[in-house]
């Protein structure tokens, strides 16, 4: 009997003992294998052969899963330094249609008309409609991108003249580039300068160490708005921007939480603008959120609108039934005095600094950029400052009852029915990213990037690396059809699924197999790099 398991050990001598499925954990991560895989059944549609596979969790989290954040980490990290001061442009045609998809598309096009006349006739179009779904799915599972229609639905839009308190911004004709302009040097040197951008959000009131110094008059409500719709405040700056660039400017950009727990950002712009220019455009952006008002509370506590099928929700005293989102916007659109819900704008802070390729200031920018992207917005509701702590618990209060979305629960505390509607839903309990205190209002993406920044995506860099290491250990890295396999997920207690700790010891094994192997690489590839030396020193 070993002495872990011997009661006569003092209880303080056992406890004391490193746990081993800890053990395994630990050298897991150190050897960069997810501590969460997902297990799926694959299944060979050629042989047949079926298989329980680990798959990464790939958590951006450093809590959930280290490993597969520190990968995610290294990633961003490539494909920002690969973008950022790009010296070409990026091609991003789309290949021709081949013959099926052309007949595809053109048996779309037979099936369109056979239902259009069907429905002039007023004849049943169910069984049509039911093919032309059919036929949809497989254009795109033929390889093409998108609907044959386009949009069928209309976009609604407000004037567009812009609000008398923003200044005006210069507008430049529009070039077909991607690039920024180069300088060249008295030496003939050819510089490309591209610009590193932090923005933040307007003052809710004066803080300390991160929290308010009088949280009585500290803007709550207004902190929860700008942290709910910072993300379309973004796309209207980048709008703003390759306006007044007079090109097709791309950018990396990640979100990160301040000390006060408000959203700003961080970004990487190829090419470069006068300063004065720059934060002229900040000055001059804003976001109007034209949604209906929530300044009076028509239901609330007990008093909850009551949910009827066939009709909706309805008002609990008068049967009333409630307008549905799109008649609460059409009411909005009717109305020539209506003001928008919020009006967002950034902060007077803005730090600008210019970015030269190769310099130690770029590599340090890009290790600043992904600093935070496995660090969580509301780390702060664990930290030990009871000041921020509550800080964070008043935050998370004003976000409780703000609408999220056109689909948010909460409308209906302001007496409409969200988009969508469905029976069960309450005022203060939407399941929406954006309520849950992990995101502290900031429902939308922490990386930001434009699709030519590298022209690729992050699965194009995650083949580049896994392409590096076959290479490196000498194994044929063959193109596989994506059509092959078949995937399942793999439920717990399956008896084809082994133990984690039994997965996690194979894969720990499968690393060191292959780390043992770079090694004895590195190890030649050095040994003739000082062969080399030494025969020219001779």
């Amino acid at each position: 009997m070993t002495a872990a398991n011997d009661r006569a050990t003092p209880r303080a001598v056992r406890m004391a003992m490193p746990l081993a499925r800890g053990v395994v954990e630990e050298i897991a991560k150190q050897y960069g294998v997810c501590i969460r895989p997902v297990p799926l059944r694959r299944q060979d549609i050629l042989t047949g052969q079926v298989e329980v596979i680990d798959v990464p969790c790939g958590a951006t989290l450093e809590s959930k899963c280290p490993p597969c954040a520190k990968r995610n980490r290294q990633l961003r990290r490539a494909q920002c330094r690969e973008g950022w001061h790009l010296d070409h442009e990026p091609v991003n045609l789309p290949d021709n249609a081949d013959e099926y998809q052309r007949h595809l598309v053109e048996l779309r096009a037979d099936a369109q008309t056979w239902r259009d006349e069907v429905e002039k006739t007023g004849g049943d179009t169910t069984d049509l409609d039911a093919a032309i779904v059919d036929l949809d799915e497989e254009i795109n599972a033929a390889g093409m991108r998108g609907n044959v229609l386009g949009r069928t639905s209309g976009k609604r839009s407000r004037s567009t003249k812009r609000r008398q308190d923003a200044p005006d911004l210069p507008k430049r004709q529009m070039i077909k580039t991607t690039l920024g302009r180069t300088f060249t040097g008295s030496d003939g040197k050819v510089y490309r300068p591209s610009m590193f951008v932090t923005l933040t959000l307007p003052s809710y009131g004066r803080v300390l160490e991160g929290a308010p110094l009088d949280p009585d008059r500290y803007d709550y409500a207004r902190a929860a708005r700008d942290a709910l719709h910072f993300s379309k405040l973004v796309d209207r700056f980048v709008q703003n921007l390759r306006r007044v660039a007079g090109y097709d400017v791309q950018y990396f950009a990640t979100v990160e939480p301040q000390k006060r727990l408000a959203p700003h950002l961080h970004m990487a712009i190829r090419g470069t603008l006068p300063r004065a220019e720059l934060r002229q455009i900040i000055a001059a952006t804003y976001h109007q959120v034209w949604w209906p008002s929530t300044d009076t509370v028509r239901f609330e506590g007990d008093h909850l609108p009551v949910w009827e099928d066939g009709a909706g929700y309805l008002d609990p005293e008068t049967g009333e039934v409630l307008p549905t989102w799109e008649q609460a916007l059409d009411k909005l659109d009717q109305d020539d005095e209506a003001e928008p819900l919020h009006v967002l704008r950034f902060g007077d802070q803005a730090d600008i600094k210019g970015v030269l390729a190769g310099t130690p200031d770029a590599d340090q920018l890009i290790q600043y950029l992904s600093k935070y992207l496995t660090k969580s917005l509301g780390d702060a509701l664990g930290t030990d400052d009871p000041r921020r702590k509550a800080h964070a618990e008043r935050l998370l209060d004003a976000l409780r009852f703000e609408p999220c979305a056109p689909t948010c629960p909460n409308w209906l505390r302001y007496g409409v029915q969200p988009k969508g509607a469905k029976p069960g839903m309450v005022p203060g309990r939407c399941r929406g990213k954006a309520h849950k205190p992990d995101h502290l209002g900031y429902a939308g993406r922490r990386v930001l990037v434009s699709r030519k920044w590298s022209n690729k995506t992050l699965t194009e860099h995650k083949q580049d690396r896994r392409t590096w290491v076959l290479e490196a250990l000498g194994v044929e890295d063959a193109p596989v059809d994506p059509h092959r396999y078949v995937w399942r997920p793999v439920k717990p207690g399956d008896p084809d699924l082994a133990p984690i700790g039994v997965r996690l010891l194979r894969s720990v094994h499968e690393r060191q197999r292959w780390r043992n192997h770079l090694d004895r690489l590195q190890a030649e590839a050095d040994g003739r790099v000082l062969s080399a030396i030494e025969g020219r020193a001779a």
